[in-house]
């Protein structure tokens, strides 16, 4: 049982855009204005019974220099909530003076608190306004903005997140040329919170819980919202033990920032808990740790700018990035490191989208192998998942979803699962995969993940048993030893030479690298595999290293038998080529091109 979601009703979007919008604001800076009109609408709609306290208590401490004393007085005026409004004005208010509504509207936007303010200035509210002034069309925004309802006794809270929600996914799918840079798609995000919350319903209905969502790229929020939502609408919605679920984030774009604690802030959750900044160089939320971590990384981005601070963390012990540092030009295994260091002791369970990079860049030795090295064998990597092609607005590239437990249950001691869900729905060849294709394109977004294919995953994954689509494997089996086989070098006399310290001189150009298997003897494979080839060889141990990489392709390889050529030729010459035989040329071309 689960409580069902609120018929949303966004249809003021269109009217607004039709109206007021239309030939001025390109299609995909819709969402840039009405965002910040929306978020100033709600807070108008909420203060409109407080004002008058609020205005009245403002008047007889206006004069305290002390803002921090002033600031809680008039929260307090405003019947404790996070935000009020000193000035004169509100939205229905400059309706009724056309005349000055320009200077109105910014002095009404100046009466907000501080932290009201730095929303809007994250918003470029600034540009938004004059590009209304300067096409005469401030107060036609105002007006329409006015014909939309937010009072808390028509639009609860709850109500409110889904239309702001519905608000962010329009605007996203509209801007869909750089959407998935700070928009994961709700299909892909609906697949990492059951997986991770697959195994945690008893816990989270324990008497007093208190939880903590976490994402150090969030975005606009979507994670951690649907997330929480999750939890209290779906998983726990029966139970009458209701977890306090806490939601928490950092973003480094401005405008992504200030609709996330836009969010936060219209639906009565913590807007404090939603901090800017760059998450490498300036963590917000430092000694502090969650129980839950969603993320989507930016795929192959440089951390170029950051890179001397990143360095220096890195070789402190207790550092986040002391396991490695990964390609200068891809910072995707940094975050990962990050969000580990963020694991609550008590038990973390984390959910991470990445592109294939992570999986197997960097030989042995590298910085990238030395992190996933860390990560297998301090065993917190539980799951990943290949998901398919083309669900992503911006990307068509292959992405996986990587799933991390600090708290492993006893049968995933030591294994990694892996599970291939790069199959789509082949109607045709009765084909069921984990994915059919949209009824239209969004961008790169061709195809969708249907909740029954969720279903059908998280069975999978809970079931933990190998099959067509999943494997499981013993953490050692994604490590290798790189070793160097050298040759010594002869002179011309047919010699071996020897250097100054008494050791064999190699002979560079017939330098070969090999790569064993952790679980076997490198001695029994030398006996093997290379002295019966070449007798002098030897193995350099100083130049000889362990990686670890993690194949998916070598993995779920499937060999498909080619047909002889025997009967292929016998099939031809059996055909008596003619108008009569067409039908059967046909189904032999066929047969062969499917060979």
């Amino acid at each position: 049982m689960k409580r069902l979601a609120p018929k949303v009703d966004v249809s003021f979007i269109f009217q607004i855009t039709d109206r007021v919008l239309w030939n001025v604001f390109k299609k995909n800076e819709i969402g840039d204005v009405l965002l910040p009109f929306i978020v100033i609408r709600r807070l108008d709609c909420m203060l409109e019974p407080v004002n008058t306290k609020v205005r009245d208590k403002y008047e007889n401490i206006k004069n305290i220099e002390n803002y921090e004393a002033t600031d809680f007085q008039l929260r307090k005026a405003a019947g404790g909530l996070q935000f009020y409004n000193i000035s004169k004005h509100t939205l229905e208010s400059l309706r009724a003076f056309p005349r000055n509504i320009e200077i109105d509207f910014i002095n009404y936007l100046d009466g907000f608190n501080l932290e009201v303010r730095e929303i809007l200035e994250n918003f470029q509210f600034e540009k938004i306004i004059g590009r209304l002034i300067k096409n005469k069309l401030l107060y036609q925004m105002i007006d329409a903005i006015c014909q939309v309802d937010l009072h808390l006794n028509t639009v609860d809270n709850h109500t409110m997140g889904y239309i702001f929600e519905e608000l962010i996914r329009i605007s996203n799918e509209q801007s869909n040329e750089t959407a998935g840079e700070h928009f994961t798609p709700r299909d892909v995000i609906d697949l990492m919170v059951k997986i991770a919350f697959s195994t945690e319903k008893r816990r989270l209905t324990q008497p007093g819980m208190q939880v903590s969502i976490y994402d150090p790229t969030m975005g606009t929020g979507g994670m951690v919202n649907l997330a929480k939502k999750y939890i209290l609408e779906e998983l726990c919605f029966s139970s009458k033990n209701k977890p306090e679920v806490n939601t928490y984030g950092q973003e480094i774009n401005e405008q992504s920032y200030a609709i996330a604690k836009s969010e936060a802030l219209i639906t009565g959750e913590n807007s404090d808990n939603i901090r800017h900044g760059n998450t490498f160089t300036e963590d917000r939320f430092q000694d502090k740790f969650f129980d839950y971590i969603f993320a989507n990384p930016p795929y192959g981005v440089t951390w170029s700018k950051d890179a001397e601070f990143i360095r220096n963390e890195s070789v402190m012990y207790s550092g986040r990035f002391f396991a490695g540092l990964p390609s200068i030009s891809d910072g995707q295994l940094l975050f990962i490191q990050h969000m580990i260091s963020k694991m609550s002791p008590d038990g973390c369970r984390m959910a991470v989208v990445t592109n294939a990079s992570p999986l197997f860049s960097g030989n042995a030795g590298s910085g990238e192998s030395d992190i996933r090295r860390w990560l297998i064998t301090k065993d917190f990597l539980e799951c990943i998942i290949a998901l398919p092609k083309d669900l992503f607005y911006n990307t068509g590239i292959n992405t996986y979803l990587w799933f991390f437990n600090n708290k492993k249950s006893k049968i995933r001691e030591g294994k990694v699962q892996l599970i291939n869900a790069n199959v789509a729905d082949n109607l045709d060849n009765n084909v069921i995969g984990f994915s059919r294709p949209e009824k239209r394109s969004l961008g790169n977004k061709r195809n969708k993940i249907e909740p029954f294919h969720i279903e059908r995953l998280l069975e999978i994954y809970l079931k933990f048993e190998e099959g067509d689509y999943c494997k499981i494997y013993n953490n050692d089996f994604f490590g290798y030893y790189q070793i160097v086989v050298e040759q010594p070098k002869y002179s011309v006399n047919g010699e071996k030479v020897v250097e100054k310290n008494g050791r064999l001189k190699p002979d560079p150009k017939k330098r070969i690298k090999e790569i064993v298997p952790l679980d076997t003897d490198i001695d029994d494979y030398v006996n093997k595999e290379i002295l019966p080839y070449f007798p002098d060889a030897y193995i350099d141990y100083d130049r000889s290293r362990i990686g670890y990489e993690i194949n998916f392709t070598k993995y779920f390889y499937q060999f498909k038998q080619v047909r002889p050529s025997e009967e292929i030729k016998a099939e031809i010459e059996a055909i008596e080529f003619g108008s009569k035989n067409q039908a059967g040329i046909q189904e032999l071309l066929k047969n062969l091109l499917k060979t």
